[in-house]
């Protein structure tokens, strides 16, 4: 029942290659993106101590749209990634591109759009709105954690609120952050074996084909694990490195 056959895995090296550069792709894709909504939404529902408006269409408006934020955050931290996914690929995706009548692209265009990048684009996109669900709740947290007292005091010398969140809060704010940052960069790497369940050839689909091709399970599993688990470990050694003082990183 154990005898490993490790030699099953020679002949798919390109296999495993090629589903490696695409769970790295799609994780920094999914990073990337979802840092930046994330900060969006995360300086709109940490805005409570905010200047406010003074019109009354301003106030409304604020209102609207962090009341949007925050359904928004609690759809997609309250349901499953997987269930996102394929709402994306099979709902949002032929909304968006299709060949007859796509919100973004149609013709020919949608046509070769989602049978070369549909699967890439649909993971990614769900992967992104996901983590910038959860990155805005970690921006906010690290927000609300700088003492009140200093953006009180940045209002009093003369900043804005957007100036006393860039000079002042956000810089302190994104030390602290490091660790669940890296975490949410732990946990994209593995989710994004949930996207081979639309057909992307990443690593756990990679898997799937070998495991198909011979009826063994262990050598493939347990060869993804392994890079899964090299690829998580660097990503740990990378917050150490960035939560060390400055004279120690070049150590």
């Amino acid at each position: 029942m154990f005898d490993l056959r490790w030699d099953i895995l020679a002949g798919y090296g390109d296999l495993f290659q090629a589903g490696l550069w695409m769970t790295v792709k799609l994780t920094v894709v999914a990073i990337g993106a979802g840092l930046l909504l994330g900060v969006g939404l995360g300086l709109i529902s940490s805005s409570a101590d905010a200047p406010r408006p003074t019109s009354i269409l301003s106030k409304w408006s604020w209102k609207l749209l962090r009341g949007i934020t925050l359904g928004y955050v609690t759809f997609f931290r309250g349901t499953p990634l997987f269930v996102q996914i394929l709402l994306v690929h099979f709902a949002l995706m032929p909304a968006l591109v299709h060949p007859d009548g796509g919100l973004l692209v149609s013709g020919d265009a949608a046509r070769e759009f989602r049978q070369n990048h549909g699967a890439f684009f649909s993971g990614a996109l769900a992967l992104t709105l996901n983590a910038g669900a959860y990155i805005s709740e970690i921006l906010r947290a690290g927000i609300q954690s700088i003492h009140l007292g200093q953006t009180q005091a940045a209002y009093s010398i003369g900043l804005t609120h957007r100036q006393a969140m860039r000079y002042v809060v956000l810089p302190q704010a994104f030390r602290r952050m490091v660790p669940a940052l890296v975490n949410e960069g732990v946990t994209l790497v593995k989710d994004s074996s949930l996207v081979s369940a639309i057909g992307l050839a990443e690593l756990a689909l990679a898997a799937r084909t070998v495991a198909g091709a011979y009826s063994r399970y262990w050598e493939p599993y347990l060869f993804i694990s392994a890079i899964y688990l090299v690829l998580t470990l660097m990503l740990s050694a990378l917050a150490k490195r960035l939560e060390a003082p400055a004279h120690l990183r070049g150590r």
